[in-house]
Protein backbone atom coordinates (compact mmCIF):
# COMPACT_ATOMS: atom_id res chain seq x y z
CA UNK A 1 0.00 0.00 0.00
CA UNK A 2 2.76 2.40 0.70
CA UNK A 3 4.41 1.77 -2.34
CA UNK A 4 1.17 2.64 -4.46
CA UNK A 5 1.16 5.77 -2.55
CA UNK A 6 3.90 6.54 -3.32
CA UNK A 7 3.55 5.82 -7.28
CA UNK A 8 0.43 7.62 -7.22
CA UNK A 9 1.94 10.59 -5.28
CA UNK A 10 5.07 11.07 -7.94
CA UNK A 11 2.53 10.36 -10.70
CA UNK A 12 0.47 13.08 -9.50
CA UNK A 13 3.05 15.91 -9.10
CA UNK A 14 4.90 15.10 -12.30
CA UNK A 15 1.39 15.53 -13.87
CA UNK A 16 0.78 19.07 -11.82
CA UNK A 17 4.48 20.38 -12.83
CA UNK A 18 3.87 19.40 -16.70
CA UNK A 19 0.63 20.76 -16.99
CA UNK A 20 1.65 24.01 -14.71
CA UNK A 21 4.67 24.95 -16.71
CA UNK A 22 2.97 23.88 -20.18
CA UNK A 23 0.56 26.47 -19.07
CA UNK A 24 3.21 29.08 -17.82
CA UNK A 25 4.43 28.30 -21.21
CA UNK A 26 1.11 29.13 -23.02
CA UNK A 27 0.69 31.94 -20.89
CA UNK A 28 4.02 33.68 -21.95
CA UNK A 29 3.53 33.04 -25.78
CA UNK A 30 0.48 34.77 -25.51
CA UNK A 31 1.90 37.52 -23.36
CA UNK A 32 4.71 37.79 -26.41
CA UNK A 33 1.67 38.01 -29.40
CA UNK A 34 -0.41 40.53 -27.01
CA UNK A 35 3.15 42.70 -26.61
CA UNK A 36 3.07 42.46 -30.19
CA UNK A 37 -0.37 43.29 -30.89
CA UNK A 38 -0.03 46.52 -29.03
CA UNK A 39 3.13 47.66 -30.74
CA UNK A 40 1.80 46.88 -34.50
CA UNK A 41 -1.44 49.35 -32.62
CA UNK A 42 0.54 52.22 -31.53
CA UNK A 43 3.46 52.11 -33.58
CA UNK A 44 2.42 51.27 -36.90
CA UNK A 45 -1.56 52.25 -36.87
CA UNK A 46 -0.91 54.96 -34.88
CA UNK A 47 2.39 56.19 -35.50
CA UNK A 48 3.06 57.25 -32.26
CA UNK A 49 7.06 56.45 -32.22
CA UNK A 50 7.05 58.17 -28.33
CA UNK A 51 5.79 54.83 -27.27
CA UNK A 52 8.63 52.90 -28.60
CA UNK A 53 10.35 52.54 -24.95
CA UNK A 54 7.43 50.87 -23.73
CA UNK A 55 8.07 47.97 -26.43
CA UNK A 56 11.17 48.12 -27.43
CA UNK A 57 14.73 47.30 -25.66
CA UNK A 58 17.22 50.35 -26.02
CA UNK A 59 19.82 47.74 -27.46
CA UNK A 60 17.38 46.67 -30.22
CA UNK A 61 19.65 44.17 -33.01
CA UNK A 62 17.83 44.81 -36.10
CA UNK A 63 18.95 42.62 -39.19
CA UNK A 64 17.03 44.48 -42.01
CA UNK A 65 20.36 46.52 -43.24
CA UNK A 66 18.51 49.21 -44.32
CA UNK A 67 17.47 49.62 -40.77
CA UNK A 68 19.69 51.04 -38.24
CA UNK A 69 20.30 49.24 -34.66
CA UNK A 70 18.80 50.52 -31.41
CA UNK A 71 15.61 51.48 -30.24
CA UNK A 72 16.73 55.27 -31.81
CA UNK A 73 17.94 53.94 -35.70
CA UNK A 74 14.35 52.45 -35.20
CA UNK A 75 12.80 55.15 -34.67
CA UNK A 76 14.88 57.37 -37.48
CA UNK A 77 13.75 54.88 -40.12
CA UNK A 78 10.14 54.81 -39.54
CA UNK A 79 9.84 58.66 -38.64
CA UNK A 80 11.35 59.05 -42.59
CA UNK A 81 8.86 56.50 -43.89
CA UNK A 82 5.79 57.79 -42.20
CA UNK A 83 7.07 61.17 -43.58
CA UNK A 84 7.67 60.09 -47.23
CA UNK A 85 4.71 58.58 -47.03
CA UNK A 86 1.73 60.47 -45.14
CA UNK A 87 -0.97 58.07 -45.75
CA UNK A 88 1.43 55.19 -44.84
CA UNK A 89 -0.94 52.09 -43.40
CA UNK A 90 -0.03 48.89 -41.64
CA UNK A 91 -2.74 46.11 -41.61
CA UNK A 92 -1.95 43.01 -39.36
CA UNK A 93 -3.25 39.83 -40.86
CA UNK A 94 -1.54 37.20 -38.74
CA UNK A 95 0.98 36.15 -35.63
CA UNK A 96 1.85 33.03 -35.14
CA UNK A 97 4.20 32.76 -31.24
CA UNK A 98 6.78 29.76 -30.51
CA UNK A 99 8.22 30.33 -26.73
CA UNK A 100 10.43 34.21 -26.98
CA UNK A 101 9.75 34.16 -30.96
CA UNK A 102 6.91 36.08 -32.79
CA UNK A 103 5.80 36.43 -36.31
CA UNK A 104 4.16 38.71 -37.83
CA UNK A 105 2.12 38.91 -41.04
CA UNK A 106 0.88 41.99 -42.42
CA UNK A 107 0.57 44.38 -45.37
CA UNK A 108 2.48 47.48 -45.90
CA UNK A 109 0.96 50.02 -48.04
CA UNK A 110 0.63 54.35 -48.88
CA UNK A 111 1.72 56.78 -51.26
CA UNK A 112 5.10 58.11 -51.35
CA UNK A 113 5.03 61.75 -51.26
CA UNK A 114 8.47 62.67 -49.90
CA UNK A 115 12.15 61.44 -50.96
CA UNK A 116 12.40 58.20 -49.10
CA UNK A 117 15.45 55.16 -49.21
CA UNK A 118 17.52 57.46 -52.03
CA UNK A 119 14.30 57.47 -54.14
CA UNK A 120 12.81 60.81 -54.99
CA UNK A 121 9.27 61.12 -54.42
CA UNK A 122 6.87 58.95 -57.29
CA UNK A 123 3.29 59.89 -56.21
CA UNK A 124 2.82 56.50 -56.60
CA UNK A 125 0.71 53.70 -54.40
CA UNK A 126 2.04 50.36 -53.04
CA UNK A 127 1.18 47.67 -50.93
CA UNK A 128 3.65 44.94 -49.80
CA UNK A 129 2.74 42.13 -47.77
CA UNK A 130 5.71 41.19 -45.21
CA UNK A 131 6.30 38.58 -42.30
CA UNK A 132 8.34 40.63 -39.42
CA UNK A 133 10.10 38.01 -36.85
CA UNK A 134 10.67 39.94 -33.44
CA UNK A 135 12.16 37.72 -30.23
CA UNK A 136 11.10 39.23 -26.96
CA UNK A 137 13.35 39.56 -23.99
CA UNK A 138 12.18 40.38 -20.39
CA UNK A 139 8.83 41.68 -22.31
CA UNK A 140 10.38 43.94 -24.46
CA UNK A 141 11.04 43.23 -28.51
CA UNK A 142 15.55 42.67 -28.33
CA UNK A 143 15.57 41.30 -32.13
CA UNK A 144 14.13 41.64 -35.77
CA UNK A 145 14.08 39.93 -38.78
CA UNK A 146 11.78 40.46 -41.66
CA UNK A 147 11.39 38.91 -45.26
CA UNK A 148 9.26 41.45 -47.55
CA UNK A 149 8.30 41.72 -51.19
CA UNK A 150 10.92 44.35 -51.63
CA UNK A 151 10.71 43.44 -55.68
CA UNK A 152 6.54 44.59 -55.77
CA UNK A 153 7.59 47.32 -53.72
CA UNK A 154 10.19 48.57 -56.14
CA UNK A 155 8.20 47.76 -59.04
CA UNK A 156 5.17 49.28 -57.87
CA UNK A 157 7.16 52.70 -57.48
CA UNK A 158 8.39 52.78 -60.55
CA UNK A 159 12.17 52.27 -59.42
CA UNK A 160 11.90 48.92 -62.04
CA UNK A 161 10.61 47.42 -64.63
Amino acid sequence: MHLFKSLLTTLLFTTLLTKGTLTMAQDQTQQNKQLLADFATAVFVKKDLSQLPNFMQAGYIQHNPLVPQGLTGFEQFFSAWFKAVPDWHYQLEKLVAEGDTVWAYGVYSGTQKGDWLGIPATGKHYSIYAVDIFRIENGKLAEHWDVLDAYGLFKQLGVIQ
